[in-house]
């Protein structure tokens, strides 16, 4: 990525449009009504040759104290602050209001490059508004249609100057030292190259999802260690599902900061259903997920809910109890939290429990450690042969039942999976074993492998009573036939 762009202006100019525009994607959500940003988005954007990084804003408020609006403009000055170019978007429709002058001022100070792009110019309607943008004193305006993709082309002829400049002007980078000593796959004892491990290359990739106001927000900002998200005591400030890439104690990561999930019925607003929808979307791309708690109200239906999602898609799991700070008898809250978690979410048996308070940074350390070990949980391998000498173990002791007088053989184990582990299990009449059965081989997984919490799939493909090699056995005797077939026919010497 050469440069980074920050797309700023009032709401409701079309800087989400054009911020999906440039990514060729829709990953910032788009409505009618303003204000629908609140965070900063990052992306990949393209451009012709030209590749960089662009940032969705919020839409820029006249507000200068501490409330919602006044936190949001905070947000994107700094933003203008640290981007490369600042794309400076007015609605050509509207033309030039006392707002756009207001900003252009205050990005004529602080950017370092300015462009200014009349939005809606399409048709005569948007030409006096662009026309008005002369007068910023902010450069030639550009004329272009987000909706429509009008005017990239001026806008790649302004920005692939700027480009070489800030390149030029950039020192080198320094190449980060990486462990690349990756040994080859054994697949008989399952034990190989560990290229799951995070990286630069390959940051962990982790969703913090949750009810809203459970701190998620500020979680986030306090592990990278700056006011990157949006927060406040108002619910649901969040609204797009916003990634950003950090160190979180030594550990490449991605961490996605979602909205809050409310229950199905409660959501009404066109605006929240599509937050919770990329929430949503947010955990299909993660590795591992935080589902974070009130400790004052942990564990109400739509946590439960929240957290059987994460475990359906296959994800790691991480609970953590938030805002422990606050907690007076943490002992015996601790105990009440643990005894909750093992009576309501038996499917996450075993899975790390740490309490957080977001606020002040406490258990940080504790939620790191989980977060590594749910993570290495998820990709480990199990070798064919350990899985077969279990599973008789397991079948001597407790062997399966014996339907209508014929007994179920569980004849053969392997994993053909990892990220979440999965296992096939080849037996006789799967259609006649029990759940409680499969259950007890789960359970067994979990506690001889030490794969608490993760999610575990476990099939089973009927087998009969078949030779799985007897097509290779008929083979080699056919093969042995016919060369003493053909020994018996040949003419003898002399």
């Amino acid at each position: 990525m050469s440069f980074t762009l920050a797309i700023v202006g009032r709401p409701n100019v079309g800087k989400s449009t054009l911020f999906n525009r440039l990514v060729g994607k829709k990953l910032a959500l788009v409505d009618d009504q303003p204000g629908v940003t609140r965070d900063l988005r990052e992306g990949a954007a393209r451009l012709g040759d030209l590749r960089f990084v662009v940032i969705d804003s919020a839409g820029l408020e006249m507000a200068d104290d501490d409330s919602l609006q006044g936190r949001m403009r905070r947000l994107t000055e700094r933003a203008v602050d640290e981007a490369d170019i600042c794309l400076f978007v007015i609605d050509a429709r509207v033309g030039v209001t006392a707002a756009d002058e207001y900003f252009a001022d205050i990005l004529r100070r602080r950017a370092k490059h300015v462009i200014v792009a009349a939005n809606k110019a399409e048709g005569r309607a948007g030409e006096s508004g662009a026309m008005e943008a002369y007068g910023l004193g902010l450069g030639e305006p550009l004329r272009i249609s987000a909706e429509h993709g009008e005017g990239m082309d001026d806008l790649y002829a302004v920005l692939a100057p700027l480009a070489d400049q800030i390149e030029a002007e950039r020192p080198a980078p320094v190449a980060a030292e990486t462990d690349v000593d990756l040994s080859d796959e054994d697949a008989e004892t399952g034990e190989g190259a560990e290229d799951w491990r995070p990286s630069a290359a390959r940051p962990l990739q982790l969703a913090v999802i949750g009810r809203p106001n459970a701190g998620k927000s500020t979680l986030i900002n306090k592990i990278i260690g700056e006011d990157r998200l949006l927060t406040g005591p108002e619910a649901g400030i969040t609204r797009d599902s916003i990634s950003v890439s950090t160190e979180f104690m030594g550990t490449p990561m991605r961490i996605f900061d979602t909205a809050g999930m409310r229950k199905r019925a409660k959501v009404t607003d066109k605006v929240e259903k599509l937050s919770v929808a990329d929430g949503l979307r947010a955990v299909r791309f993660a590795e591992v997920v935080v589902v974070l708690l009130d400790v004052a109200i942990p564990f109400e239906q739509q946590d439960l809910r929240i957290a059987d999602f994460a475990e359906t898609e296959g994800r790691a799991v991480v609970v953590a109890a938030n805002k422990w700070d606050l907690e007076d008898d943490k002992p015996h809250k601790l105990n009440e939290l643990r005894a909750s978690f093992e009576k309501l979410l038996p499917q996450l048996k075993g899975a790390p429990l740490v309490t957080v308070s977001a606020r002040t940074g406490k258990g940080l350390d504790r939620l790191h450690a989980a977060i590594l070990k749910a993570h290495e949980v998820w990709n480990r391998r199990i070798s064919t042969a350990r899985l077969n000498r279990w599973l008789e173990a397991m079948t001597e002791s407790h062997p399966p039942p014996a339907p209508g007088g014929r007994r179920i053989r569980l004849r053969y184990m392997t994993q053909v999976k990892t990220r979440p582990p999965a296992f096939i299990v080849k037996a006789t009449h799967t259609d006649k074993l029990p759940d409680s059965y499969q259950r007890y081989l789960v359970n067994g997984l979990r506690q001889d492998f030490d794969m608490p919490g993760t999610p575990i799939r476990l099939f089973f493909r009927d087998q009969g009573g078949e030779n799985p090699y007897r097509d290779k056995a008929k083979k080699i005797n056919q093969s042995g036939a016919l060369s003493k077939h053909k020994n018996r026919q040949k003419p003898k010497e002399g």
